[in-house]
């Protein structure tokens, strides 16, 4: 009987269709407990692990993988991890040294072994960040077997039909397509469930109900099979893979002529979702739903594919194209039909189709438009006998283009026809501007764009037929025609060895694996949710605002308590105590009590027995609003109304106005950035658990910041903060967004927890999570700037905006950071900023990673490539020309010794070949007209501070058993950043004992009290500090005792000490750093040191679609002394890749009246491994000595980000170059994130032109020039 493996996401698969299904989980493969699985052990042991939260389905993905196929290609490995993506993983996963690992046979060889040529190695440095000799083999003989009970099962006992009971929903699965039209006729609302791709979040997400769902996967005629003279018959219910399969295996056996349809098709399928999707979804569902986003529909309709469908009694078969032919309300198909099988004719001799997509991500995204295009020509010529273009994505359903297709019919194909095919297709396929849509002149040029392209693959198709009579097209257009495909990445790691005198046992400077890498790997490592249940654990779900600025005139709980399972509804009168904490001059409020202020403002909350019935109950609630005015959720509006958060900020030095005066050139400028969401992969959970007496309460939350959460439950309750005790564990990621919005949610479980005397378990979903919390603060930048011809900038003036959201939070904070940090890299003589913190009605913004330098620096680098633009010098010479050289005084008058900026960016230049790759690229964009290059290389200085001593404070608590084992407890988080496994390394070094004898509980308040936030790269730095306090103290009262007994070992020292009543607990302290900002004054040493580093991108756009690729990124990084460079090494990937996406694709969307449009993965997109460089290197730079941190190392999570912005403005090269081709040379500004959109407007074109304007004068001269 033959088996198959497949990944499949949880969270959709119906328990109700695993009937007879074998089921492995990330637990049953390995765990620590047994005998932990080659796969989850090099996962871990590769630092592939850094939060955890997500490293189960990375190690599921690729068991699967090796379960089907043992020796899988690197296109196999690609896939399986195609469209997995987390803000903290998606680098460190992938790198081809961790996938070569994977592969591992019994003897030790790689499928993917291969000499590395990127990077010479004349250090004496070390490129490993892991032995692969420790590796135990994989061997296939070793893996679980089917259970014989359920192939006994399938192979003797008869089908029969499956029902489901539930409370409100039946579930049936029948076993012939009689039953199913049967079914189909009594239930004709029934939706056909086979993946539950399409029903299951309809149904979880969107609140739709069905009360029967049918399964048909087990009926034959569903998964039928069929090659007939004319084409291939598949069954609806073939699983997206299967077709996939099914269709790769026919294009290598039947001749080219007759698979043009099946490779159009294929292409679409590879980046349609991730194996997980298409391991479940079917290719019926996927046509049958009929929605515009689906890639399959636009071209199985224009290749004239047939459904069979059936309806109790009757059979007939349609085409495909009719089931679009009059948009949404189509009744081509009745509610009592079902779609039995798919028919994909052969292509014929003289037939050509493709197939074109353009997403937010190449790969798991949904797509902005969508294509499918066919051409039939009369025999041996190049005239047109049939034509077929169907679009989707850009409007609500798949369109064909008819009238269009049926007045070329009988037209050459030449220019003539493809100038009037353009604008008969805009004329004809209406876009109409909808609410949260993409920009529709972007959609309209992205439908000529691919009927150009494909235009320009049958010419050159019509050239191979007959090269005398078809010239094909030019040389430097034939690049085009290759779509961007996601290659092996290969990346290189460069770090220094420890010294050779250090002793082997002391682990600092050595690249350690994570405390809990193994634990990730198997499922093992306890994350909120995954608490046990408590007895009589309630379940809250909240309520909230769907006005951005309202009165609130009334809530009707009424029809909320009478849900299944309710317990009771909270509001702000169940708040014992404060249900306002006043930071700043506006409060941070838990629950709304008068009015609203943002959508997504908590109003109230639902507690139930389930998570599903708080769910059902919290949308029953009627909240009556009365609009009040002004609503404000733009920069722009803000500055209108004057709506300010206070105090505003400046910082000036120098002459400002004196200065634009002695001048050479002055320009101007603006450049919006866009926020970003945390999408931590956690989302905001907490538990929290009376204790019965004294007013007790455990809380168990994901937090940043343990002691603000305990300080904001108690105020809530009225009770002193010694009667909350908060524990945390771990966090799934967090980057800024658990600290103050975490403190909110947790009052409101503790407020329903205090009210019902029950445990009460939050967790938000992500859409609740995204609406409900707020994000990267958005900036709109205005500059001037002032330089001499040769380059030098003189003077600078600039105001930033900031969109704070409806309350302060953090964002005077991040105001503040951001005026501090601007000068990134440079010494500017002459220079004034603002910073205006804007009071909108938007969910209130928060810390995130970078804490405003990204957007400050984002600024300062667009004004340093303008000047390069006005004085014809490269961007390079600029930014040399005028960076920190010597010892100075930065604009707030702290002394900077910028050495190691000025060795960082020399080594990124040597590593990257800065020089010759540009030549390289210069000569690649002349060969090339609708594919550039651009390459750009920047540098960063990193101050790190956090401007108060206090803020800095630590403390740890280290007690040693008598049986010589350790137990430490400290201040710091653990969110994938690896603090514990840091503090362990400097507890061994002290205690000068391995790390195997110490260990890590928690972080909790009744332990570790009054910690500060792990924030702003300084967890390793403060806490550190006090663990080696601590485990000094220890040592200095061991002392006398190994002086007394040299030779002893550590386990007599500690009995000994025992027997002499040494106390052997001890607390360590670190009283801060000595920080301070006046800002009346405008100077101050808010920072204790600087990092610095440098990094060059390259990247290629194609100019038809805006769609880009990362091809090469170096990285050269000064962190000091790195206590772990696997860690280390791995928060700079991180890091650099959640930048990337700020800059290039992360887009949030707000309606007209503030609600979030972006609010899950289906519309917000972060990086996945297809936009990881191709080629990937950091290097750490030789270590310098930084004696202000612990052990001469330096804070690294943070400074990472910034270095993504290198990518930005190596696409804005290419765009540069682009424009410059086509003669465009007015000036043009480029905004943030930038996006595909962005990069098709400028790479303006005819195309760009007719989608303004159909109606613009001819496309094209007479002359063949395709452009």
């Amino acid at each position: 009987m033959f088996q198959r493996h497949y990944s499949a996401n949880a969270c959709l698969l119906p328990i109700c269709s695993l009937y007879g299904v074998a089921v492995t989980t990330v637990e049953g493969i390995g765990s620590t407990k047994t005998r932990i699985h080659p796969v989850q052990e090099r996962l871990a042991k590769c630092h592939g692990s850094q939060c955890g939260f997500c490293t189960p389905g990375m190690v599921m993905s690729i068991y699967t993988l090796l379960r089907n196929h043992p020796e899988p290609t690197s296109e196999q490995m690609i896939a399986a991890l195609a469209g997995k993506y987390c803000h903290f993983l998606v680098c460190r996963c992938v790198p081809e040294k961790f996938l070569q690992v994977l592969c591992l046979k019994a003897n030790g060889k790689c499928c993917l072994d291969q000499e590395d040529y990127l990077f010479d190695n004349e250090e004496k440095v070390s490129t490993s960040l892991f032995s692969a000799d420790e590796f135990q083999p994989l061997d296939p003989t070793q893996e679980l077997i089917f259970p014989p009970e359920l192939m006994t099962m399938a192979e003797n006992q008869p089908k029969t039909t499956l029902v489901f009971r539930g409370g409100r929903v039946t579930w049936i699965s029948p076993v012939s397509l009689d039953e199913l039209l049967d079914l189909k006729a009594t239930y004709p609302k029934a939706p056909l469930v086979v993946g539950n791709t399409g029903v299951g979040p309809d149904m979880n997400f969107r609140g739709v109900f069905h009360p029967v769902l049918i399964a048909p996967a087990r009926i034959p005629d569903l998964n039928v099979l069929k090659y007939t003279n004319d084409g291939l018959t598949l069954g609806a219910a073939c699983s997206l893979s299967l077709v996939k399969d099914i269709l790769t295996n026919a294009i290598a056996k039947f001749p080219e002529e007759k698979t043009r349809v099946f490779c159009a098709v294929l292409q679409q399928l590879r980046t349609l979702g991730g194996e997980q999707i298409r391991n479940v979804a079917s290719f019926g569902g996927n046509i049958i739903s009929r929605k515009s986003t689906s890639d399959l529909n636009p071209v199985l309709a224009a290749s004239n594919c047939m459904l069979n469908l059936a309806s109790r009694g009757q059979r007939r078969q349609i085409p495909m194209s009719d089931i679009f032919a009059d948009g949404v309300g189509n009744n081509t198909i009745t509610p009592e039909e079902i779609l039995v099988s798919i028919h994909i004719p052969y292509s014929r001799k003289g037939e050509y189709v493709s197939a074109f997509r353009q997403a937010p991500r190449r790969e798991n995204a949904l797509p902005i438009t969508n294509a499918g295009m066919r051409v039939l020509f009369e025999e041996g010529t190049d005239i047109i006998k049939d034509l077929s273009i169907f679009y989707g994505g850009a409007v609500s359903a798949t369109v064909c283009a008819k009238e269009t297709c049926w007045t070329l019919i009988g037209r050459h194909w030449n220019e003539q026809m493809l100038d009037e095919a353009c604008r008969l297709v805009l004329k004809e396929v209406a876009l109409p501007g909808s609410a949260g849509d993409e920009n529709v002149d972007y959609k309209k040029t992205l439908m000529v764009s691919f009927f150009y392209r494909f235009f320009l693959e049958i010419s050159q198709s019509l050239k191979t037929m007959d090269p005398c009579h078809y010239p094909g097209i030019p040389v430097e257009y034939g690049s085009v025609l290759q779509d961007f495909k996601t290659r092996m990445p290969q990346s290189m790691q460069i770090y220094q060895d420890v010294d050779p005198s250090q002793s082997s046992q002391d682990p600092v400077g050595r690249p350690v694996m994570h405390q809990s890498g193994i634990k990730h790997a198997t499922g093992e490592a306890v994350y909120i949710d995954d608490l046990p249940s408590v007895d009589g654990e309630l379940f809250l779900a909240p309520v909230t605002s769907s006005r951005a600025h309202a009165k609130i005139v009334s809530i009707d709980t009424s029809e909320a308590l009478k849900g299944a399972g309710v317990f009771d509804v909270i509001t702000a009168h169940d708040v014992p105590a404060a249900n306002e904490f006043h930071f700043s001059h506006d409060p941070e409020i838990i629950f709304a009590r008068n009015e609203v202020i943002c959508v997504g403002q908590i109003v109230c909350a639902v507690v139930a027995d389930s998570y599903v019935h708080a769910k059902q109950a919290a949308a029953k609630v009627k909240i009556e609003y009365e609009i009040l005015e002004p609503v404000i959720l733009t920069i722009e509006e803000a500055i209108k109304h004057n709506s300010f958060f206070e105090p505003k900020r400046k910082l000036e030095q120098g002459n400002v106005d004196e200065a634009f005066e002695t001048v050479d050139n002055i320009i101007e400028g603006e450049i919006c950035i866009g926020g970003q969401k945390h999408f931590y992969m956690e989302t905001q959970s907490m538990l929290v658990v009376p204790k019965g007496e004294d007013k007790e309460m455990d809380l168990y939350v994901s937090t940043q910041h343990p002691a603000i959460i305990q300080e904001m439950v108690a105020a809530s309750l009225g009770v002193p903060a010694n009667r909350i005790m908060c524990h945390v564990k771990r966090v799934g990621g967090a980057f800024g967004g658990k600290i103050l919005r975490t403190g909110l949610l947790a009052s409101v479980a503790a407020v329903a927890a205090n009210k019902t005397s029950r445990a009460v378990r939050l967790i938000l979903s992500r859409e609740d999570d995204m609406v409900i919390t707020g994000g990267r603060h958005p900036f709109m930048a205005k500059y001037k700037v002032g330089f001499m011809n040769d380059g030098r900038i003189t003077a600078v003036d600039a105001i930033y905006y900031v969109n704070g959201g409806c309350t302060p939070d953090e964002s005077v904070l991040v105001a503040e950071v951001s005026l501090l940090k601007m000068d990134n890299a440079y010494k500017i003589p002459n220079l004034r900023c603002w910073a205006y913190v804007c009071k909108t009605n938007l969910p209130s913004n928060t810390a995130f990673r970078g804490f405003g330098f990204p957007q400050s620096g984002l600024v300062t680098e667009t004004w340093i490539t303008d000047v390069a633009d006005k004085t014809c010098l490269s961007p390079e010479k600029i930014r040399e020309i005028n960076m920190y050289k010597k010892s100075e005084q930065t604009h707030f008058k702290q002394t900077l010794d910028p050495q190691n900026l000025t060795r960082c960016w020399n080594e990124c230049m040597e590593k990257s070949a800065y020089y010759s790759r540009r030549t390289a690229i210069d000569e690649f964009n002349k060969q090339n007209y609708w594919k550039k290059r651009g390459i750009a290389i920047v540098p960063m200085k990193f101050p790190f501070g956090l401007g108060t001593p206090y803020l800095s404070q630590a403390a740890a608590l280290v007690h040693i058993y008598t049986d010589g084992s350790v137990l430490l407890t400290h201040g710091g988080i653990e969110m994938g950043q690896g603090i514990h496994t840091k503090m362990i390394q400097v507890a061994s070094r002290e205690l000068n004992i391995p790390m195997s004898r110490i260990h890590f509980c928690e972080t909790s308040t009744t332990t570790v009290p009054n910690a500060f936030a792990s924030v702003a790269s300084a967890g390793t730095d403060v806490n550190g500090m006090a663990v080696k306090d601590a485990c000094q103290t220890l040592l200095k009262r061991l002392q006398p005792i190994i002086e007394k007994n040299p030779t002893g070992t550590w386990n007599d020292w500690i009995r000994e000490a025992f027997k002499q009543s040494v106390n052997l607990s001890a607390t360590g302290y670190f009283r801060g750093y000595n920080e301070y900002m006046d800002w009346e004054k405008g100077e101050g040493q808010p920072f204790t040191y600087f990092l610095f580093g440098a990094a060059c991108s390259e990247v290629e756009i194609n100019c038809l679609t805006g769609d880009h690729k990362n091809l090469r990124t170096d990285i050269v990084m000064d962190i000091g002394c790195s206590i772990n460079p696997a860690v280390d090494i791995g928060q700079i990937e991180g890091a650099f890749v959640q930048g990337v996406g700020l800059y290039t694709m992360e887009e949030l969307k707000y309606s007209s009246e503030g609600a979030l449009y972006t609010r899950g993965p289906d519309q917000y997109k972060i990086p996945a491994v297809c936009d990881i460089p191709e080629q990937f290197s950091v290097s750490l730079l030789s270590p310098s000595q930084n004696p202000y941190a612990i052990y001469a190392s330096k804070g690294i999570g943070e400074a990472g980000f910034f270095l993504g912005c290198s990518v930005f403005f190596a696409l804005r090269d290419a765009v540069t170059g682009v424009r410059n081709e086509r003669g465009l040379k007015k000036t043009f500004a480029l905004n943030s994130p930038l996006t595909a959109e962005q990069i098709r407007a400028n790479c303006a074109d005819a195309f760009t032109g007719m989608s303004r304007d159909h109606a613009s004068p001819s496309l094209f001269s007479p002359n063949p020039s395709y452009h």
